[in-house]
């Protein structure tokens, strides 16, 4: 049997297929992945986050964005659509782009079974390769749990796992806290979970 040739497009070719798509992908070194839908929980938690930053920085120079807003990570050819993207000061964009930013300070995943993984291990990876972020989360969507990571240098991030409601997700670069019952309200947990 013979393998498949891997089909690789260009950005160009890439933006094409995007504004026709019933769905988004993300585009890394060429190839482009269909992104997987997401769940009730998944997507009150991103509002939750989301609202509740946007609250806390009204009448500052930053703005969250969900889901929607392509960001552009040029040191590892990757166009992705994070769950949650805070950016400080103007938006810079991609070249030629003026739906694509390149500097997010803060980046939030929400976190499902199928993604875990990717959200935890190359994607990071591609995110600390920005030099505007300084804070990743991921929230998971299954239980009360969130990993706080902070960036110390170029190449030292620290971690701070957070577990009970009355906890506060605190995000130094943006000085804004969010207990953990703000970005859980409403979720619906699953029995046996």
């Amino acid at each position: 049997m013979l393998a498949q040739e891997r089909r690789l497009y260009s950005h160009a070719e890439y933006f094409a297929l995007e504004e026709q798509a019933q769905v988004k992908s993300e585009y890394r070194c060429g190839e482009i992945i269909a992104m997987a839908g997401t769940s009730l929980n998944h997507n009150r938690i991103a509002k939750n986050v989301s609202f509740a930053i946007d609250q806390a920085v009204a009448g500052k120079s930053c703005e969250s964005f969900i889901g929607d807003v392509r960001l552009w990570i040029e040191r590892r050819d990757f166009y992705t659509y994070p769950d949650v993207m805070v950016v400080c000061g103007p938006p810079q964009f991609a070249a030629g782009r003026t739906d694509t930013v390149t500097n997010p300070v803060v980046l939030i995943e929400v976190l499902s079974e199928s993604t875990a993984a990717y959200d935890r291990g190359d994607k990071f990876q591609a995110y600390w390769t920005l030099p505007s972020l300084a804070e990743y989360v991921l929230i998971d969507q299954y239980r009360l749990r969130v990993d706080y990571f902070q960036r110390i240098s170029e190449k030292e991030w620290r971690l701070l796992v957070l577990t009970k409601k009355d906890e506060a997700l605190a995000f130094e670069s943006i000085e804004v806290s969010v207990l953990l019952e703000q970005i859980y309200r409403n979720v619906v947990w699953e029995a046996g979970r």
